[in-house]
Parts: C-alpha cells; sequence; structure tokens
C-alpha cells in the first residue's frame, strides 16, 4: 500500500533510506552507493525537515504488515515536480515496487498540476540512468555539484549530478 509518510515513521524511514545507499546492507541490492560515498545517506532530522517543506511529501510503500519497504521524495516547485530519495529495501529491489512509486510519482504530478518531473541523479550511477531512461526520463544536458555537506555523505571520486526530467502532461 501506498501512503503518505508521517512523523512516526521517521525511525523506520531513517533505517530503510540508509540500509538501501549505503554500508554493507546496501551491497545486497543495485542501488548502493556505498563506494562513492562514506557516511550516512539521511538522518532523523533531516526526514523531519523533508517532510516539514512546504509542499513536499513523502511517499512510503509498505505491506500488509505495516512494514515499510521503500519510499520517494517528491517536492512541487511552480508547475514541476522534482523526484528524490526513490528507495527500495534491497531484499526487495527488482520486484517492481520502485516501477510502482515512480508511477504514484506521476499521478501525484498529474493530481497537483505539475506538467513535469525532475531528479539529480549522480553521474556514474550508469545503470540507474538507464533504468531512469527506461522509464522515460531523459538527461536534460544540465548538471549541478555534488553537495560537499557531510549530511550527504563524502564522495570517494570526484561525482556530480545529472538532470533528469519526464514530461507528465
Amino acid at each position: 500500500m501506498i501512503s503518505i509518510v508521517t512523523a512516526t515513521d521517521i525511525p523506520a524511514l531513517d533505517m530503510l533510506v540508509n540500509s538501501a545507499y549505503r554500508g554493507d546492507s546496501s551491497k545486497k541490492g543495485w542501488t548502493t552507493e556505498a563506494d562513492l560515498l562514506e557516511g550516512l545517506r539521511t538522518n532523523p532530522e533531516s526526514l523531519k525537515k523533508m517532510i516539514d517543506e512546504p509542499g513536499a511529501v513523502i511517499l512510503k510503500y509498505a505491506d500488509e504488515n505495516g512494514s515499510l519497504l521503500a519510499c520517494v521524495y517528491l517536492k512541487i516547485k511552480e508547475d514541476n515536480l522534482y523526484l528524490g530519495m526513490l528507495t527500495v529495501s534491497p531484499e526487495l529491489q527488482s520486484k517492481g515496487i520502485g516501477k510502482q512509486l515512480l508511477a504514484a510519482a506521476e499521478s501525484y504530478a498529474i493530481d497537483k498540476n505539475c506538467s513535469k518531473i525532475t531528479m539529480t541523479v549522480i553521474s556514474v550511477r550508469y545503470e540507474l540512468i538507464a533504468w531512469y531512461e527506461r522509464h522515460g526520463y531523459r538527461a536534460t544536458g544540465e548538471t549541478a555539484p555534488f553537495p560537499t555537506d557531510p549530511e550527504f555523505g563524502l564522495p570517494k571520486t570526484p561525482i556530480h549530478f545529472i538532470v533528469m526530467e519526464k514530461p507528465v502532461i
């Protein structure tokens, strides 16, 4: 079931996101950033700020017992929906959950009268870029620097973001 994250979900959300992106547990899935970045992907304070941001939500995918299995961050910026932190538990990747959350994000964008969805993807995440391309997203040619704030992780190699987008209306 897909629904909107609340403050009570933050501890489980923090564990999910960090397990999918960093550390040994992330290496069970194909979305790991453990070889690219040191440190945690997020923390409870950052997640609280994200869900409290005007125009932002985090959608969660939970099983029938209410266990948090996946999430995606969405933020409206004028007529654009920014998509970030698409996360699926490493043990459940490649089972279609990410596709379901991507479809929910696209429906959300349409409901909010957004004309496109944009995202940033780490430039060397070729398999992830290809996955988004298979779902209709295209690189815009724009790039953005990777944050130098240790809160996002410390790069082990030079990296930057590429900007991708998909029209939805």
